[in-house]
């Protein structure tokens, strides 16, 4: 059986795999899930990510609607970003793929 594009574009795998497409995504949700954070409070638990990747992820997870973004107006500017209410509905998901990537290096030194 062929899938059609119209099957692809509904199914909920396909959805949760565009959604969190971004090779930072999951960090970035499991950083959030613990506190709300500033950009460069963000940036520096993601020692290995440039300024441009950063925005770039986060706005794609705003746009998303799993996190939100406040700005304070105040000089200098303020930021910060925290998971919405969908969000953190993810949480039970992020923690059981915790859970299986644990499992999984158990796995893989083990064949080593």
């Amino acid at each position: 059986m062929a899938i059609s594009s119209d099957m692809i574009k509904d199914c909920p795998y396909f959805t949760v795999q565009k959604v969190l497409a971004g090779k930072w995504s999951l960090l970035i949700l499991h950083f959030l899930s613990e506190e709300t954070l500033r950009f460069n409070e963000l940036q520096r638990k993601l020692d290995n990510l440039t300024h441009a990747t950063l925005a770039k992820q986060l706005k794609a997870l705003e746009k998303s609607g799993l996190i939100v973004r406040t700005e304070f107006a105040q000089i200098p500017p303020k930021v910060e970003y925290s998971l919405s209410d969908l969000g953190r509905k993810l949480q039970p998901s992020l923690d059981s793929l915790f859970e299986w990537g644990q499992e999984y290096l158990k796995y893989s030194s083990s064949k080593n």
